[in-house]
């Protein structure tokens, strides 16, 4: 049995990053709606914190739907 060190190492490298990723989008995305119930607890619109938080949710879903679609072979078809 024969292991290719090198692409393990790739894969590993390349997991960690995303997963890491795709935390701090997920983190911005609770930032934004953070920001959003602060500013409109002062009476402002908080359009823009929302849509904000709607796209960092978006691209965490679509992270992971991707991630999905690579694991099931019958998807490729």
């Amino acid at each position: 049995m024969h292991i290719d060190w090198t692409a393990l190492g790739e894969v590993a490298v390349v997991s960690i990053g995303v997963a890491v990723g795709v935390v701090v989008i997920f983190s911005l995305g609770v930032l934004s709606l953070s920001r959003r119930e602060t500013i409109t607890e002062r009476g402002g619109d908080g359009t823009v914190a929302l849509t904000g938080a709607v796209l960092c949710f978006a691209a965490c879903a679509a992270v992971v739907l991707y991630g999905i679609y690579l694991i099931i072979p019958q998807l490729h078809h």
